[in-house]
């Protein structure tokens, strides 16, 4: 199976990129339009980008400040039963992270756009994380 892997710096500890990786409010801020969940093994995440893209997640790894997953449970059909995750190490105010998706079904054209926009996006919530500055989402993957 394909998968997505992104490995990037973010200026800002680990405690700071934690809640925007894992809480509606910090998802909102780069990724969703609007999202609802809570960060806890088990729970379920309500993740909306617009009319008729109202998907849901199912959180498969949770460590405060070090991991977060979440499995599509209701999506695109390539999305369902892939898993979202992060990985964060903290060292010297600066925490390094470590993305993926992975259990794609095939390296489909939905699968290569998906590996854009996954870079486009991760790089809105580094900006968003060190710098504060929030991008209308109907702008997101043109900024």
């Amino acid at each position: 199976m394909p998968d997505i892997f992104h490995d990037f710096p973010i200026r800002a500890p680990a405690a700071k990129v934690f809640p925007v990786i894992a809480t509606p409010p910090g998802l909102d801020t780069w990724w969703t339009v609007r999202s609802s969940g809570h960060p806890d093994l088990g729970a379920e995440y309500e993740l909306g980008f617009g009319p008729g893209y109202d998907w849901s997640a199912i959180v498969t790894r949770c460590a405060l400040n070090s991991e977060f997953e979440l499995e599509f449970t209701q999506a695109d059909p390539d999305w369902i039963g892939t898993r979202v995750g992060f990985s964060l190490a903290e060292k010297a105010a600066v925490t390094q992270v470590r993305f993926h998706h992975t259990g794609w079904p095939e390296a489909n054209a939905h699968y290569r756009g998906s590996c854009y926009c996954w870079a486009m996006y991760l790089r809105l919530m580094k900006r968003f994380v060190e710098t504060g500055e929030v991008v209308a989402y109907e702008i997101r993957l043109n900024v």
